[in-house]
């Protein structure tokens, strides 16, 4: 059965976001550190590890055999930064770049499941809500 243009628009779009940002979380990790929350050890080793994650995550959506394994994966990712975007928005820590209101961080919390979702969709993981019947 062949692919879905949206289906794979949105693979595209997704791949595209976790590569940018796996790169900045490369080339700027300090830019990340005051965010991780306290209780992770290496702070530094994490943001560095975080980054290649989102870039292997990218590069895996692209390669069919890969992709059900990568969306899990950033499925996954984005459940573990989770407490890391919290902490980002309860204690209103500026990270250059990024807006510091409320108008930012509230659509951004209550959007993270819709990244779960997003990455389970572009692996083929899922297919809800749009599987034909």
């Amino acid at each position: 059965m062949a692919e879905s243009r949206w289906r794979q628009g949105m693979r595209w779009l997704l791949a595209a976001f976790y590569l940018a940002a796996g790169l900045l979380h490369l080339a700027r990790p300090e830019g990340f550190l005051p965010i991780v929350p306290d209780w992770v050890p290496a702070p530094l080793a994490v943001v560095i590890a975080t980054g290649v994650a989102e870039i292997a995550g990218a590069i895996g959506l692209m390669i069919p055999r890969l992709r059900p394994a990568a969306g899990v994966g950033l499925a996954l990712y984005a459940a573990c930064v989770f407490p890391a975007n919290i902490k980002h928005a309860l204690e209103g820590i500026a990270v250059t770049g990024l807006p510091s209101s409320w108008w930012y961080h509230a659509p951004r919390l209550a959007l993270q499941p819709v990244l779960v979702w997003w990455a389970l969709q572009a692996g083929g993981v899922i297919r809800w809500p749009f599987r034909r019947p």
